[in-house]
């Protein structure tokens, strides 16, 4: 399933200190200490299989989203597919376990402890004596200070993204012999585990030239179980192949190609045989798990299709029975014989002809797909609605708080995960996810979901049912928050059926006058009852959901065929003769039908406190940049990873904004625009505490805070749903834990069969 990300470490962080306003919030829940992380919601989900029963060679081929732009993981332009690389061919002093924490890598590092704190943190590193760089060298401390000096922040030459942690760092030396290096703080800094993951090679980070050029498109040197053997943008795949020099356990692959496949069209390359391995979407997984479902005993056929359909050419399919050009030349025979002419008995043979090639296609498709299995968990990372609190209605504390508990996070969680199978439950953190060590649900800083209450708090701010509402001129902006970019319109600019307006991206949650089948106007068109005029510049579009919905209408903006219609919607409130109506923007690409599903339900639960939305779906390459980061939208979903280190990696997505030098907003990753001076605090001294247990606690604190301000609201965890060829063993939904390179593989033959209770690295 595809959603729209951003990873912490992938955007250059604030580095101002903070020192504005303070928000008052309510008695704090879920800060004691005594409170339990828990465990992973959903395990991980790799066919996991000892590396005697895994065979030596093959090529794995798997689907990324994109080829890097760079393959220097600290460049602003890095992506997911640069990371995956970085971890395939790079050192990583520390790895995250299937808990989400992260733990010492053997492989590069013997031991790694903070050996002085007074009077200042003092790390040392000892390095595994084998650990070299494919060039021969050995990894040493030269490397450390090389990027430390390059990630530090003091030199603007060199172009990073981020230099979180290394900014503290007052030194790095050699140890006590060559395999030890020594780094001493500045300042304390509790999340040090973080650093040098992944470490570059001098080579790479010795000089601005190399750090900004030199490892783009190529890394000459590596010290990994695989190296990269080539970037081709041409073909769209990054190559990998095993570096000779690797001293640990050897790699089980010859090859790993990185294929760059759009969402869309992974189907169609699992089909032809072009991959083995594929993050994809519901709809994808659904097919490929019927393909491997019940077969014939005599054909080995399907028996069931899409939507419990009979399979193509399964007993009780239409043409089951028929065979090859026979049937058709008895067809025809038939047909004349029974009072039919020429012309009409051929149009029978060709519709059935057309009819038999459609169903052999499917049985083909079905044939190919059996040969995957879908292997599924819960993702390190979640999905939020995000505030956007800069200006307009969503400025004022009050009003988001009504929108946050107008929200039934529960069945939201449900809407997308339990037709998945995986657990439903909602998160209750900003800051780390269940079964990690800061985890606890502190939503009850904000409340649970209460309309009476959401109805009164809006009341509070001006907002009421049913007032006066004046009728907008041409030009004028509805209530929401300002900006440019609030609708673009569908690229191919195609119309809908029926409408002047078009397909222009804009769904109207209950729009008057819209009810399916009904192909009047809205009567005179005027917002006296909470709704936006039909036309309005802001959109183009009437934005109203009081009465279609009232009125037993479509039941939701995305939702799916059969769902019931929701109650009655409250009357729709205003203030200052304005109805309120928010801007909800999601982007329009395949892979994002789960994100207008619940944005959907968001909208029908906001009608039931009088709350309009106005849904726009924009350009997938756009969604970021144009509205989101540019602060262009009211309401918005998109997601977060959590890492194992949040004290550094949450800070700037929920640092409070500042003024810049220019007269601009900081806004660093906090695209919300919401935050306070104590949530800044908070997560300072987190990340300054070498006690994990104060560290946990303060980060709790944090988060209720972050709830109480309701800039954003956790929904869910991320699904992960892999098609993987099967016999491919240690890969698919990984979860929290890194995957193992050297241990992925296809099993031998004869070791097929059913899971062993194994680890990857067993």
């Amino acid at each position: 399933m595809s959603h729209v990300r951003v990873g912490p470490r992938a955007v250059t962080r604030s580095v101002a200190f903070l020192t504005a306003g303070v928000l008052a919030v309510p008695a704090l829940a879920g800060c004691t200490s005594d409170e339990p992380a828990g465990k992973p919601l959903a395990a991980q989900d790799v066919a996991a299989a000892p590396r005697s029963r895994v065979a030596d060679g093959g090529t794995l081929r798997w689907a990324v989203d994109s080829v890097p732009e760079t393959l220097n993981a600290f460049q602003a332009d890095a992506d997911d597919t640069t990371n995956r690389v970085a971890q395939a061919v790079l050192p990583s002093m520390y790895r995250t376990d299937d808990t989400g924490r992260p733990a010492r890598n053997p492989d590069y590092l013997e031991s790694a402890e903070v050996v002085d704190t007074e009077p200042k943190q003092v790390v040392v590193y000892k390095l595994n004596q084998q650990a070299v760089w494919s060039d021969g060298r050995e990894i040493g401390a030269a490397d450390f200070a090389a990027q430390w000096r390059a990630l530090s922040g003091k030199d603007s030459a060199y172009w990073t993204a981020r230099n979180a942690g290394y900014d503290r760092i007052e030194k790095v030396e050699r140890g006590a012999g060559d395999l030890e290096v020594k780094i001493t703080f500045s300042r304390p800094y509790a999340d040090w585990q973080s650093l040098f993951t992944p470490l570059y090679p001098k080579d790479v980070t010795g000089t601005p030239d190399a750090f900004n050029d030199g490892a783009r498109r190529e890394l000459k040197v590596t010290a990994g179980p695989f190296a990269v053997q080539k970037v081709d943008t041409k073909d769209d795949e990054v190559v990998l192949a095993g570096n000779p020099r690797w001293w640990g356990e050897p790699a089980k692959l010859e090859q790993i190609v990185l294929r760059a496949v759009p969402r869309d069209k992974r189907v169609s390359e699992l089909v032809a045989g072009k991959l083995d391995l594929a993050e994809v979407d519901p709809e994808t997984a659904d097919e490929v798990g019927l393909a491997a479902g019940p077969r014939d005993a005599g054909t080995g056929t399907p028996l069931m299709g899409p939507q419990g359909t009979p399979a193509a050419g399964a007993p009780g399919s239409p043409l089951a029975g028929d065979r090859g050009r026979s049937a058709a030349q008895a067809l025809r025979s038939w047909a004349l014989a029974n009072g039919s002419d020429e012309e009409a008995a051929e149009e029978e043979v060709l519709a059935r002809e057309e009819r038999r090639e459609t169903e052999a296609k499917a049985q083909r498709r079905q044939r190919a797909l059996s040969g995957f299995e879908v292997r599924k968990s819960l993702e390190p990372a979640y999905t939020q609605l995000a505030l956007n609190g800069a200006d307009g209605p969503l400025a004022d504390e009050r009003v988001r708080r009504a929108v946050a508990r107008a929200l039934d996070r529960k069945k939201l969680a449900e809407a997308v995960l339990k037709p998945l199978g995986l657990p439903a439950e909602p998160v209750g953190s900003h800051v780390a996810l269940a079964g990690q060590p800061a985890y606890a649900d502190g939503s009850g800083a904000l409340g649970d979901q209460n309309a009476k209450e959401a109805r009164a708090l809006l009341a509070d701010a001006g907002w009421v049912p049913g007032g006066p509402v004046k009728k907008t001129e041409k030009g004028e902006k509805a209530a929401g928050a300002e900006g440019d970019g609030e609708k673009e319109k569908e690229k191919d600019g195609k119309k809908s059926e029926g409408g002047d307006g078009g397909d222009d991206g804009t769904y109207i949650v209950g729009e008057d006058g819209k009810n399916p089948g009904d192909g009047g106007d809205s009567g005179d068109g005027e917002n006296g009852e909470g709704g936006a005029k039909a036309g309005d510049a802001e959109s183009g579009e009437k934005h109203s959901s009081g009465k279609n919905t009232a009125q037993g209408g479509a039941p939701g903006a995305y939702a799916p065929k059969g769902t019931a219609a929701p109650a009655a919607a409250a009357a729709p409130v205003a203030k200052d003769g304005k109805a309120l109506t928010l801007r909800f923007v999601l982007p329009s690409g395949p892979g994002s039908e789960a994100l207008r599903t619940v944005a959907g339900r968001v909208s029908d639960m906001l009608d039931e406190i009088g709350i309009d939305t106005a849904i726009t779906k924009v350009p997938d390459e756009s969604y970021f940049k144009d509205h989101i980061a540019s602060g262009a939208y009211d309401l918005a979903l998109y997601s977060w990873p959590a890492t194992a280190f949040p004290a550094t990696d949450a800070r700037p997505v929920y640092a409070k904004p500042v003024p810049a030098a220019d007269g601009s907003l900081n806004v660093a990753q906090n695209y919300t625009r919401v935050g306070t001076d104590q949530v800044d605090q908070l997560f300072d001294r987190a990340m300054s505490t070498l006690d994990r247990k104060e560290a946990r606690d303060l980060l709790r604190k944090a988060d209720s805070r972050i709830w109480a301000a309701a800039g954003s609201v956790p929904l869910y965890q991320r699904p992960q749903l892999t098609a993987a060829r099967k016999g491919l063993a240690n890969a698919g939904a990984f979860g929290f834990e890194t995957p193992v390179y050297e241990d992925m593989g296809f099993l031998k033959k004869g070791a097929q069969g059913p899971r062993p209770a194994a680890s990857p690295s067993s």
